[in-house]
């Protein structure tokens, strides 16, 4: 017996094989609706772990938006950005440093040109 076998006798005791086959026909394998109205008929199995999400698969925690800015703005964000990785701010981004600008701004203080 080769090790490639033992890997297949190991995944056969840890995977239920209907259950793959359910996922890979239904997710991977299933053509895809041709019009709107077509429904589909299987949907693929989702793990139980996953946080809840809307009925079409998107987060409902955040959202991915596009902005304009310019270059030297971005520039400089990217030199905080860095700076901040360099203090130790491992996880420091460009969109956490923007959150972060915006719990400390004060509307009071916003000049009326912008």
């Amino acid at each position: 017996m080769n090790e490639r076998d033992d890997y297949r006798q190991a995944a056969a005791k840890l995977l239920d094989q209907d259950a793959v086959d359910g996922v890979l026909s239904s997710g991977f394998y299933a053509a895809p609706a041709t019009t709107a109205t077509e429904p589909v008929t299987a949907a693929p199995a989702q793990p139980a772990a996953r946080k809840p999400a809307k009925a079409n698969g998107k987060p409902t925690h955040y959202k991915v938006i596009c902005i304009s800015m310019y270059t030297e703005d971005l520039k400089r964000l990217d030199t905080m950005v860095d700076t901040l990785k360099s203090r130790g701010y491992t996880k420091a981004n460009r969109s956490a440093l923007i959150r972060y600008a915006l719990s400390e701004v004060d509307l009071d203080k916003v000049p009326k040109g912008i």
